[in-house]
C-alpha cells in the first residue's frame, strides 16, 4: 500500500515538472527531455552505477569513483543524475562511460534500468533515495552503498510513522556518513550497517588545490591589491555584499570577483547594471584586466581554481536555501564569509569554530566584517591558515570508504 502511494506521488511529480517544462520552464524542458535518451544496453562488462543528485553531489562522489576507477579499470562507470545542473555540466565527462538521466522511480523504470546496465555494485551520494530502485538492486542482490551520508533526527526515517522508510534502507549493504549524529542515527535502527569515514568532498578540495589551474589574467588582475572573491552568489547575496565591497573598491583598498552561480545571459545583465560602468566581464573582447578593479565571471568551471588568487572569499547562497561550497575556498588557505542559512552544513559550523570563516546577517556584520579583514591583514592570514588546516585534518574519507567496500566484497565471495 505504501509503495503504491509513494510510486503515484513520483509519478505525480513528474507530471508537474512535465507540466513545467510545457509552460517553458528551461530545466523543467531539460529535465523532460534528457530522459528521452535511450538507456543503453551493456553486456559482458563489470558496471559500477554511481547516482548523484545533482553537481554538488557529483564533487561529492568523484574522488571516490577516480579512484575506483584507478583501481578496477576494467569496470564501466555509469553516472546517473536526477537534475539538470548535475546532467547538463558533466554529460560529456570522461570519468564515465555512460551519464544519463535517472529515469523516475517508478517500479517498471527501475526494473528496465537495472535489466539495460546490470550493475556489478552501486553507490548513491549523500541522500539519495530511491525505493523502487533500491528494490530492484536488492532484488539482483547488487552491493549497495550510500556515501557521505547524512542523516538528521526530523527525516522520516526516524519517526514513529517511519517504519516503512526504515524498512527501504535495509536495501543498503552499508552507510558512510559523515558526521556522529548521523552515525547513531543508523546504528539506532540498522545496528552494524554504518561507519563514521567523513565527507569526501575534503578530497575532492585538496586534489583541486595541488592541480590547480593557473589563470595569468586573473593574477594579472590582482596586481598588488587585495583581492575579494564573492563565489556562487545570487541576488539576495549582492544586496548585501556589494555597498562595503563597492566602498572599498572606490578608497582603492581592494579589487574584487563576482562569480555568480548562474551565468545566464540574463542574469549577467541584471548583475552588471548594479556595477559601476568600469566593471568589465570576462568573456570581454579585451582581456587585459590589470587597470580594472571589478570583473564578472561569466563562465562556468572557473571558480574552484580562482580561489587561490583570493585573500578573502564570499560563498553564496547564505541569504536563500543555503550557502555552496565553502571548502573549495578553504582548501587555499582563504578567510570566509557567508549569510546566516548555514546551520545545516557541517563543514561551515566546522569553519567557524576553527576561526576560519565568519557569518553575516545584514550589511552591516558585513561592512564590519570586510572593514576589519582590510584594516587587520594578519588576522585574515591567521583564518586563512586555520581554513587550511580545517581541510587538512578532515580529508582522506576516500580512501576509508574504497578500503572498507573492497573488504566487504572480499568477505562476500
Amino acid at each position: 500500500m505504501l509503495r503504491a502511494l509513494y510510486t503515484a506521488t513520483i509519478k505525480g511529480y513528474s507530471q508537474l515538472i512535465r507540466v513545467a517544462a510545457w509552460a517553458g520552464k528551461r530545466k523543467a524542458r531539460q529535465w523532460v527531455s534528457g530522459r528521452k535518451k535511450e538507456i543503453p544496453s551493456i553486456r559482458g562488462d563489470k558496471v559500477a552505477w554511481f547516482h548523484c543528485a545533482s553537481l554538488g553531489e557529483f564533487e561529492q562522489g568523484r574522488p571516490v569513483i577516480e579512484k575506483f576507477k584507478e583501481r578496477i579499470p576494467e569496470y564501466r562507470i555509469v553516472l546517473t543524475f536526477f537534475s539538470p545542473s548535475g546532467y547538463e555540466v558533466r554529460k560529456n565527462h570522461s570519468l564515465a562511460d555512460e551519464v544519463l538521466y535517472l529515469p523516475t522511480d517508478t517500479p517498471k523504470n527501475a526494473k528496465d534500468f537495472i535489466r539495460k546496465i546490470h550493475p556489478d555494485i552501486a553507490f548513491f551520494v549523500k541522500y539519495e533515495f530511491w525505493f523502487n530502485y533500491l528494490k530492484a538492486l536488492k532484488t539482483h542482490q547488487v552491493p549497495t552503498y550510500l556515501i557521505s551520508g547524512i542523516f538528521r533526527k526530523k527525516q522520516h526515517f526516524f519517526r514513529g510513522y517511519g517504519g516503512w522508510f526504515r524498512k527501504q534502507l535495509t536495501t543498503f549493504d552499508r552507510f558512510f556518513v559523515q558526521d556522529e549524529q548521523s552515525l547513531q542515527l543508523i546504528e539506532s535502527i540498522l545496528p552494524g550497517k554504518a561507519m563514521l569515514s567523513g565527507d569526501t568532498r575534503f578530497d575532492r578540495v585538496f586534489d583541486i588545490a595541488q592541480k590547480t589551474k593557473a589563470f595569468e589574467d586573473i593574477k594579472a588582475f590582482k596586481g598588488h591589491k587585495k583581492l575579494f572573491l564573492a563565489g556562487s552568489t545570487w541576488p539576495a547575496d549582492e544586496e548585501v555584499i556589494l555597498p562595503a565591497l563597492l566602498q572599498h573598491v572606490e578608497k582603492g583598498s581592494i579589487k574584487i570577483v563576482i562569480a555568480p552561480h548562474e551565468v545566464a545571459e540574463q542574469r549577467i545583465r541584471v548583475l552588471m547594471k548594479k556595477l559601476p560602468d568600469t566593471a568589465l566581464r570576462y568573456s570581454a573582447t579585451s582581456r587585459d584586466f590589470a587597470d580594472k578593479n571589478i570583473l564578472v565571471i561569466d563562465s562556468i568551471g572557473m571558480l574552484s581554481h580562482l580561489y587561490q588568487y583570493a585573500d578573502f572569499a564570499y560563498i553564496g547562497g547564505g541569504f536563500g536555501v543555503g550557502i555552496h561550497n565553502t571548502l573549495e575556498a578553504a582548501t587555499f588557505g582563504v578567510p570566509i564569509a557567508f549569510g546566516p542559512n548555514h546551520q545545516k552544513f557541517n563543514e561551515a559550523v566546522g569553519l567557524i569554530k576553527a576561526g576560519a570563516a565568519f557569518p553575516v546577517k545584514d550589511r552591516q556584520s558585513f561592512a564590519m566584517l570586510v572593514d576589519e579583514m582590510v584594516s587587520y591583514p594578519e588576522k585574515a592570514k591567521q583564518a586563512g591558515t586555520q581554513a587550511r588546516n580545517f581541510v587538512l585534518k578532515n580529508k582522506g574519507a576516500t580512501d576509508i570508504i574504497l578500503e572498507n567496500i573492497y573488504q566487504h566484497e572480499d568477505s562476500q565471495q
